[in-house]
């Protein structure tokens, strides 16, 4: 058997935007709080793979083997890898999954077991291709789909959708936890592979995900004081951006090590940091690049000319994401 798309296959992204689009042509789902993958079988081999098209299915082989029970023999699903801890869905727990050692990573599966919800057919159980059709014939196929095949597995899930805006509206102002926003779909637009026309995003919280380009050391001593952040432009440039320091010190050695075994120039290829400002001391003239390969999700309050007016909130890691995937068009716009 071949399936129609290959694993190179990018998803479907999400533009960022200040408020929820309404109107009849819309379909809302929650923003689940995990890792995106898209979920392919062709008889009894199963690739997951992440939205920067990296294997996902040796870190979370409990998935992997849950599609291997469904029925169905070829198929493509779109959705979000997350890991339920006491009732709730925890990130912490997920990335730590994310480890070199096959045995490490089988007693996690075992001891925090993961879940893919699914909210978008690509391929159906005959094996043809539906990414062309509209979202909502592909919505109307998927749940036919997961009322066939989801029944009995408690692995994978369907996501819910609405068409009803007060309920979306719900959603967002509930979002924390489990969910950390909400989905917008344009339902009369095929699957919109590796671009951002078709899908918008709202979270409550103002994130961007961002390469860290370079460092600052602390004023005294030898640890970290600030990431210094980047963002790509259309030309491939990578801009700085602002910085981070919401570090606790109990963190900073580790992460001292983390970056310094990254130095390289020349960190950023677009602008680049420069001497004293507003920022922080005569320490800011001074600054370590890095080679591009650290992502870092920040929190932001506003951005505007081409940076973070004020120093960002470190969130956390993101291994799941290729720096080049860190675009400027998060921000703007």
């Amino acid at each position: 058997m071949t399936l129609p798309l290959k694993t190179s296959y990018p998803p479907m992204e999400a533009k960022s935007v200040a408020q929820l689009p309404s109107g009849d042509n819309w379909q809302y789902e929650p923003k689940w709080d995990g890792f995106r993958c898209l979920a392919f079988r062709d008889g009894d081999r199963i690739d997951l793979q992440s939205k920067s098209g990296q294997p996902l299915a040796r870190y979370f082989p409990e998935v992997a083997e849950a599609l291997l029970k469904l029925k169905a023999k070829q198929f493509v699903l779109d959705g979000e890898i997350v890991v339920p801890i006491k009732g709730q869905f925890s990130f912490d727990d997920l990335l730590m999954r994310i480890h070199p050692a096959a045995s490490r990573v089988k007693k996690l599966a075992l001891e925090t077991p993961a879940k893919l919800i699914v909210f978008d057919l690509l391929v159906d159980d005959r094996g043809k291709a539906i990414a062309d059709e509209t979202l909502t014939a592909r919505r109307k196929k998927l749940d036919a789909f997961a009322k066939k095949h989801f029944a009995k597995n408690k692995t994978i899930e369907l996501s819910p959708q609405t068409s009803d805006f007060k309920i979306a509206k719900s959603w967002l102002a509930g979002a924390g936890g489990d969910v950390d926003g909400v989905i917008a779909k344009h339902l009369d637009l095929p699957y919109q592979s590796g671009n951002r026309n078709g899908m918008v995003k709202v979270k409550r919280l103002r994130t961007a995900d961002c390469v860290v380009g370079g460092f600052r050391y602390a004023s005294e001593g030898k640890l970290i004081g600030s990431l210094l952040l980047g963002l790509y432009d259309e030309e491939g440039l990578l801009h700085h951006v602002g910085f981070t320091s919401s570090f606790k010190a109990a963190e900073k050695p580790a992460l001292t090590k983390k970056v310094e075994a990254l130095i390289k120039p020349p960190g950023f290829t677009g602008r680049a940091p420069g001497g004293p400002s507003r920022w922080a001391t005569d320490r800011s003239a001074e600054w370590k690049p890095l080679a591009p390969k650290l992502v870092a999700e920040i929190q932001y309050d506003h951005f505007t000319g081409g940076r973070f007016r004020h120093g960002t909130r470190f969130l956390r890691w993101r291994p799941d994401k290729k720096p080049g995937q860190c675009k400027m068009e998060q921000v703007e716009g």
